[in-house]
């Protein structure tokens, strides 16, 4: 059902993608933009800890940082949706609400660790659709984080977790984080079409939108400091 839910929502986003040049055909034009944004993409050091994918890291003192096209946006939230890590992460919820009983509705045994699964996953991919592509189409924001990567600690400590609250638009300036907000309630909004009818409150909703801008305040830290950690405990140059 959550699948059902989401393909009419990625077909409203890819009607707001128009033709990027006149002189290029359409078939040409998406390759040339999806081939820009898989290269704006993969500018990152590796997963973090070898496992957590880092798609959406990016240097914020790169000589050009090219914008991400309506495409490019929807094509970083496929990435996310369908990296290893989302699937493994999934399970680990799942596996801690199965043994917890949340969510009680869904039952025990396999067929209640199934729904908690199917939950969790679902909850991960229509929160990266919001948050990275749907949204910031909408409104014109890059969903990435820019890497200061270079100053003082501090500085850079105290910067990392405003990134949650302000944004680069695709002009290049900054401006409130709206799609953090709105993409994350979004997404916990539509949750309430597959979660037991208990948990179908405005309480669970602005739960979940807390703990996810706190979960995504804590990997820009992470993501900030990353390249740093490699160098010191796994003394690698990058």
């Amino acid at each position: 059902m959550t699948l059902r839910c989401l393909v009419p929502m990625l077909m409203a986003g890819a009607r707001l993608l128009s033709a990027q040049t006149e002189e290029v055909s359409e078939s040409e034009s998406l390759a040339l933009e999806l081939t820009a944004s898989s290269s704006a993409i993969a500018q990152s050091d590796g997963r973090v800890f070898g496992v957590i994918s880092d798609n959406k890291i990016v240097s914020a003192i790169s000589p050009a940082i090219e914008p991400l096209t309506a495409i490019g946006k929807f094509h970083l939230a496929f990435k996310d949706t369908v990296d290893p890590f989302t699937f493994a992460s999934a399970g680990f919820y799942a596996g801690i609400a199965q043994w917890q009983n949340a969510y009680s509705g869904y039952g025990q045994g396999a067929q209640g660790c199934a729904k908690r699964y199917g939950a969790a996953y679902a909850d991960q991919a229509f929160g990266n659709f919001f948050t990275e592509a749907i949204v910031p189409t909408f409104l014109h924001q890059d969903p990435r984080y820019f890497r200061l990567g270079s100053g003082t600690k501090w500085a850079r400590l105290k910067y990392a977790p405003t990134r949650t609250l302000i944004t680069r638009s695709d002009s290049g300036k900054s401006q409130f984080n709206s799609s953090e907000f709105l993409g994350n309630a979004a997404a916990g909004g539509i949750s309430t079409l597959y979660y037991p009818a208990s948990e179908r409150t405005i309480g669970e909703v602005g739960e979940k939108l807390g703990l996810q801008v706190i979960g995504d305040t804590g990997f820009n830290v992470l993501s900030e400091f990353w390249p740093d950690m490699r160098r010191k405990f796994f003394h690698k140059d990058r």
